[in-house]
């Protein structure tokens, strides 16, 4: 019973029926190979075929960690949903997060970006452009005495952050989320430690939309980055510049404000509005649920699938 609501209502887990069959067809033979070579690894003790057997079986197990993913669920609640120890939710989640954070981002059906290099020979090849931005996410304080406890705090919002850097194309799909770094670290320091400079300069003519966080990296590319317009007069700038400054900054912002709303979109999943796990499983967390917002949006947009 607990199964078939959390599979025919969207609003559990954010993702169709279509969706989850999916990914149980994909993802259970990973898992179940994965367990398999797991058990193989260490010296057997029992028979073939003996010992407890699983009282959560895959489907349960992924439909945990998309509640958890979406709603930020704990697992003591799941538990108690699933019926089951929480110990064993907790080892789900820890089997299922990094298979979903491995697939990457869906662009169509059976075909998927997972590194920044694919994603700039994608939008080489059909001619779009891609939008960047930064987003951050608040973790939990350092322990007290940690060297480094002081490189979490954001200099935008004073709080305990890291930051992962999403792109997408100009009608706003989700086409690659970051592994995250300390909120510390400056939006363009974060671009520049993936590679996006190179990959730019070397790779094929793209237009890559960014906002003023990232004013540096157009010379840098060879104008590849657009970022707001600077400045032309400090003080006492005629009233015809002004005009025109604020009319290209507002025609750049509107073509930007698609990345905007991506982000939003990866805060509905609460696991990314404000983060209460260990800080080393973000970066999986992240990728996992841009991978999911993708896989769900390539499929709002086959026409196959609407009603």
């Amino acid at each position: 019973m607990t199964r078939a609501v959390v599979v025919g209502n969207r609003r559990i887990t954010g993702l169709s029926a279509d969706v989850i069959a999916e990914l149980v067809s994909e993802l259970g033979p990973l898992w179940h190979e994965r367990h398999q070579t797991k058990l193989a690894s260490r010296p057997r003790k029992r028979a073939v075929g003996a010992g407890a057997k699983h009282r959560l079986v895959f489907v349960d197990r992924l439909l945990a960690v998309l509640i958890h993913l979406r709603h930020g669920a704990t697992h003591d609640l799941l538990a108690c949903w699933f019926g089951v120890d929480r110990s064993t939710i907790t080892r789900a989640i820890g089997e299922i997060r990094p298979l979903l954070a491995e697939r990457g981002c869906t662009i169509s059906p059976g075909v998927r970006l997972r590194t920044l290099a694919e994603v700039v020979d994608h939008l080489g090849a059909s001619g779009r452009t891609g939008i960047i931005d930064g987003s951050e996410i608040r973790v939990r304080r350092p322990a007290v005495g940690r060297k480094d406890r002081d490189v979490f705090i954001s200099g935008k919002n004073k709080q305990n952050a890291v930051k992962t850097m999403a792109l997408t194309d100009q009608n706003g799909r989700v086409l690659f989320c970051s592994p995250t770094r300390p909120g510390s670290c400056a939006d363009i320091t974060h671009a520049r430690q993936l590679g996006l400079v190179k990959l730019l300069a070397d790779g094929p003519a793209v237009e890559i939309l960014a906002d003023a966080g990232y004013q540096g990296l157009g010379a840098q590319t060879g104008g590849r980055v657009v970022t707001p317009p600077h400045r032309k007069f400090k003080k006492n700038a005629p009233e015809w510049c002004e005009e025109m400054h604020e009319r290209q900054r507002k025609a750049h912002s509107s073509r930007r404000i698609r990345v905007e709303h991506a982000i939003a979109h990866l805060k509905n999943w609460r696991a990314l509005a404000r983060h209460l796990g260990r800080r080393e499983h973000i970066s999986d967390s992240v990728q996992a649920v841009a991978g999911l917002l993708s896989h769900q949006q390539t499929a709002d947009l086959d026409p196959r699938r609407q009603r």
